[in-house]
């Protein structure tokens, strides 16, 4: 591992007799890398001053924040202050707002301390963020409170490359799926008596259900497995400043020392409210309060949406009181509602009435075995468990869904008025959140933010956003260098916010007073959504030049790079009867492709074919395409297809245009005309999931060539396969997949 030090100066500017004198306090970050092992498994990761996540870094209102960010990787980087307003050329957007800190380089960042509360700093040059490259910010009132305070600050861990994370999410494998065991499969369904929700499901061209993309090793508290404060006694309250740095991660916080007591969200005060749990958004922040209760070990958890693990923080010493781990979802529960959701367009169905907002209805309650009572004890073990902890309350442990009570946006009020200038024009847009998990195409308005111009907004006016969020994952938006309101039926004291969880068939509304210059960018913060293009730009009109971005155009072509990026696929069976496979190279809206079919004899012959095409349409079921066949197979006689047209040549090699559509059932028509004027149409479908590993699939065209094989996936590389072909017969052996 690579040691750094770090430097910190304070420059006090006026009397030294002056407690609270502003200061410039400045920081030396040395991004390196370095191996971490967190599951039995060493990995390259990215380390600030030496450390996963790197450090605190802690101001007071009113100072200058002096910090230089010495780059020791051989790849750019950056740093983005979360949350915080600054001047635009600070921000730390490569070449949006900020130049990229290139290999080797030094850059300073210098901004005024503006505001007090909760942050953090994270890369944002690629995918950097999830291996490591985060950290806390704390800005603190110049009149500090007497309780004691700690950062708790959340993330996930993955033993994968965070390139190879994205490329699998583009090439729908369902690895990750395998591994947090939530594949929904149809002897899963027939087991657990939902048949029917699952041919619906597919009927509507629909994956299966999930609340999150990848799937992690590990979940980290400060960088470890779990954090605690054993120095607290019976009676004492402490302030956790919570920090969500994970990538993709949601979590939920329970305690099981009784009440939690929300006083800031986003580094913005908001008045006390107690609740038994909330749910933190990926990049949100919270302040919370808590008690411990009596001289025992009490347990923060933090449990991942999915619940495929936590972490956490200990509270005291003495006992260990754990939080109960939160029960599986049930995800066939959480299929039915989506299907009564989703139309076959592929729109969530707005004439339901279900539109809410602001987080007050989350409907995947149907998945809480918590709420729903699933998960509730007997009368006999809810006495023991009473008897054992002395009556004590263990906040939701062995409570039913009506007990608990669990924070939303509704709930938030600002302490002071956060009206906007009242006499200002009103700039009003709407978004609508798109997306498509079969192609992993995320968007706003179905366009991408390399397919989407800048957003032109006036200093002086106020911006008002619609969000209606119609996709079935729950999106945290954030917006940089801005604080906005979020309208949740408060109305002076709606509550500051920079970042808004949003959530499926949701519509909020969020405005805020356009005070600043230069660009700035509003994105969803789940890395992966980000990088596949949901976000939106807004350009102050008639702004300064931005001395760090030389070349405006030469670097906004640079931020769209993100989300056109080639993902590519590989998939190679070898069997006894030949082999077969597929290798694809595409991006959001293109796709080449080149299958090929060898075997082992001049009757069984070869064949290879390739498309590329675009997709078109907001969830992408229609590819009209171009390509080329080549294919040999000795013949005695001529083949005829269903339309009367034969085939005498024993070598072909032809052009072709074709369309493909995706069916009900997800099953792929594809109709061609190729230059010998043959036409073909065709049915084909990969992996369906018939158990947890099993998948099967099947083709059949109007040649006469027709194929059905089965898959059983042993790890994310490696599959034991068997398939009959028309033409090879039946074989049996491995697939290889990248």
């Amino acid at each position: 591992m690579k040691k750094f030090l770090l430097y910190i100066t304070l420059l006090v500017i006026g009397s030294q007799a002056m407690a609270q004198a502003p200061k410039t306090i400045r920081y030396d970050l040395y991004v390196g890398d370095t191996m971490v092992t967190y599951s039995g498994k060493m990995r390259h990761a990215l380390a600030i001053n030496g450390s996963i996540p790197g450090p605190t870094l802690e101001f007071t209102e009113g100072d200058t924040a002096l910090i230089y960010v010495h780059n020791t990787l051989k790849e750019e980087t950056s740093i983005h202050w979360h949350g915080i307003i600054l001047p635009n050329e600070q921000d730390g957007v490569s070449y949006l707002t900020t130049s990229p800190i290139k290999a080797g380089q030094t850059h300073e960042f210098k901004f005024p301390i503006v505001q007090h509360g909760t942050y953090w700093y994270h890369s944002h040059t690629m995918f950097q963020e999830q291996s490591g490259m985060y950290g806390a910010l704390v800005f603190h009132p110049r009149k500090k409170s007497d309780i004691p305070e700690k950062v708790l600050l959340l993330s996930d861990w993955t033993d994968m490359h965070p390139h190879q994370v994205n490329r699998y999410l583009h090439n729908a494998n369902d690895w990750f799926a395998i591994k947090k065991g939530t594949t929904q499969s149809y002897t899963e369904a027939i087991r657990q008596k939902h048949f029917g929700t699952k041919v619906t499901n597919e009927w509507k061209r629909m994956n299966a259900m999930d609340v999150s993309d990848v799937y992690y090793e590990k979940f980290l508290a400060n960088g470890r497995l779990s954090d605690s404060m054993p120095q607290l006694k019976a009676g004492d309250k402490v302030r956790l400043r919570i920090i969500n740095g994970s990538s993709s991660t949601y979590f939920w916080l329970r305690y099981s020392g009784g009440k939690i007591t929300v006083v800031a969200n986003d580094g913005a005060d908001v008045e006390p409210v107690e609740v038994d749990r909330l749910i933190v958004g990926v990049s949100e922040t919270y302040d919370i309060i808590v008690t411990v209760p009596k001289d025992m070990k009490y347990q923060l958890l933090a449990t991942a949406e999915d619940r495929t693990g936590s972490t956490g923080l200990w509270l005291g010493s003495g006992m260990e009181m754990p939080m109960k781990p939160l029960p599986k979802l049930k995800y066939f529960e959480g299929m039915k509602m989506m299907n009564d959701m989703m139309k076959m367009n592929g729109d969530l169905d707005t004439s339901t009435g279900m539109l809410m907002s602001n987080q007050t209805m989350d409907m995947n309650t149907v998945m809480y075995p918590e709420i729903t009572g699933d998960d509730k004890p007997s009368g006999k073990e809810e006495k023991m468990q009473h008897d054992e902890h002395a009556g004590h309350d263990m906040a939701g442990m062995n409570m039913g869904g009506g007990d608990i009570v669990t924070l939303n946006y509704g709930m938030l009020k600002a302490p002071e008025k956060t009206n906007l200038p009242a006499n200002a024009p009103v700039k009003e847009l709407k978004f609508e959140l798109t997306g498509n998990m079969n192609r992993y195409v995320w968007s706003i308005n179905n366009k991408t933010v390399s397919e989407a111009d800048k957003i032109l907004i006036k200093r002086g006016e106020n911006v008002r956003i619609i969000l209606f969020n119609n996709t079935m994952m729950r999106h945290p938006m954030h917006l940089h260098g801005h604080f906005f309101r979020v309208l949740n039926g408060q109305g002076d004291y709606s509550p500051l916010k920079t970042v808004l969880d949003i959530m499926p068939m949701e519509v909020d509304t969020i405005e805020f007073a356009a005070t600043e210059s230069g660009d700035w960018f509003f994105h969803c913060h789940i890395l992966y959504h980000m990088m596949s293009g949901m976000g939106r730009v807004f350009s102050y009109e008639d702004s300064p030049p931005n001395p760090q971005i030389p070349d405006p155009v030469k670097s906004f072509r640079m931020i769209k790079r993100d989300d056109r990026m080639l993902h590519f696929m590989g998939r190679v069976g070898l069997e006894s009867n030949g082999s077969d496979g597929e290798l694809m190279l595409a991006n959001t809206r293109y796709r080449l492709t080149t299958e090929w079919r060898v075997g082992l004899n001049d009757r069984h012959g070869y064949e290879s074919e390739s498309h590329f095409g675009r997709y078109f349409g907001k969830m992408q079921w229609l590819f009209p395409y171009i390509g080329w066949d080549v294919r040999y197979r000795k013949m005695d006689e001529a083949e005829k297809n269903m339309f009367g047209q034969k085939n005498t040549k024993d070598f072909r090699q032809v052009f072709h245009i074709g369309l493909q559509y995706t069916l009900p059932m997800q099953i792929i028509a594809d109709a061609s005309l190729d230059t010998d004027g043959k036409i073909r149409v065709q049915l084909m479908r990969e992996d369906v999931p018939i158990s947890k590993r099993l998948r099967f699939n099947f083709m059949v065209n109007t040649d006469y060539e027709y194929m059905a094989g089965f898959r059983y996936i042993v790890t994310k590389n490696l599959a034991i396969s068997t398939h009959y072909d028309s033409d090879m017969g039946l074989g049996a052996g491995i697939t290889l997949s990248y």
